[in-house]
């Protein structure tokens, strides 16, 4: 079947940012060009490859069967490209997903230092909860994720790297909340609002099978996606949040809630695709963690 293989590589781009006007940026051509190669492609191999709405754009079954195919091959095609050009530098694509609260107090540390080592690479990351990440990663629109772990969307075809062990805690201000060091029941806690991730989170399934398990039942008083902001509320006494440990600073005006029993520790893991390959930006991140 005769069919450019630029053609292949927009297609590519499209379905890995999942967005016309990206795909755009990155192959430096207008986004009707793009629309029109799509359009070619598709009529060409007889099948719908995206779903396109005013609000996102998404792969239909037989765009994600070609994903699976074309992107090894660009990768491929790409690395022999550095290769032949006589330029050792590694370059290509890092797609990274994570949270924002994993990106900040634990991911950019390890992106810093990739970066300097590599900087012709490209670093995408793309935010979203654990449990979003994990559908990112079956898409195939990032190649590594790290996000918390236990966690229920993993499955068996993914190879899950330990990075760190982390507490969840419970934080308020003594200033509006009569908090001492003496460790408390965790049904004492009920008595306090209590702030915490949304119900779409890796954090909420965990701190509800936690009081689940004590015969408690958690009602939040506030839902959020941010942790950042969960601190913020607890420090004007909006009630008593749940965070990671590795979050809290000793010069904080929040302060942690002992436990008599604390929760049980959780990990933050780095995740790969058994069944999809790793560019070689990718491959040489994960080398930081051998």
């Amino acid at each position: 079947m005769d069919i450019n293989l630029e053609l292949y590589k927009v297609f590519y781009y499209v379905a890995t940012t999942l967005s016309f006007s990206e795909a755009s940026r990155e192959l430096f051509i207008s986004q009707s060009a793009v629309s029109q190669s799509i359009k070619t492609l598709e009529k060409k191999l007889n099948h719908t490859l995206f779903i396109r709405s005013t609000k996102k754009v998404l792969l239909t079954p037989e765009g994600e069967l070609l994903l699976q195919h074309v992107k090894p091959a660009i990768q491929m095609l790409d690395e022999g490209e550095s290769l032949l050009s006589g330029d050792n530098m590694l370059k290509g694509q890092l797609r990274i997903g994570a949270s924002d609260t994993i990106c900040r107090y634990c991911l950019i540390h390890y992106l810093q230092k990739f970066h300097q080592e590599f900087p012709d690479v490209r670093i995408k990351v793309t935010n979203s909860t654990s449990i979003g990440c994990v559908e990112l990663l079956e898409k195939g629109q990032v190649d590594l994720i790290v996000c918390n772990f236990p966690n229920s969307r993993l499955g068996n075809h993914m190879h899950i790297r330990v990075l760190k062990e982390f507490q969840d805690i419970f934080i308020g201000n003594p200033e509006y909340f009569p908090l001492n060091d003496m460790p408390r029941e965790l049904n004492t806690l009920l008595e306090y609002p209590i702030l915490m991730l949304s119900g779409k989170s890796t954090t909420s399934e965990y701190l509800h099978q936690a009081f689940a398990s004590q015969g408690l039942n958690l009602l939040p008083e506030v839902e959020l996606n941010s942790n950042d902001l969960l601190m913020d509320l607890a420090r004007i006494g909006l009630g008593i949040a749940c965070i990671p440990d590795y979050m809290l600073n000793p010069d904080d005006s929040l302060k942690p809630i002992p436990l008599a029993d604390p929760l049980p520790p959780r990990q933050l893991v780095l995740v790969q695709h058994d069944s999809l390959p790793l560019s070689q930006a990718a491959e040489r991140f994960l080398d930081m963690f051998s």
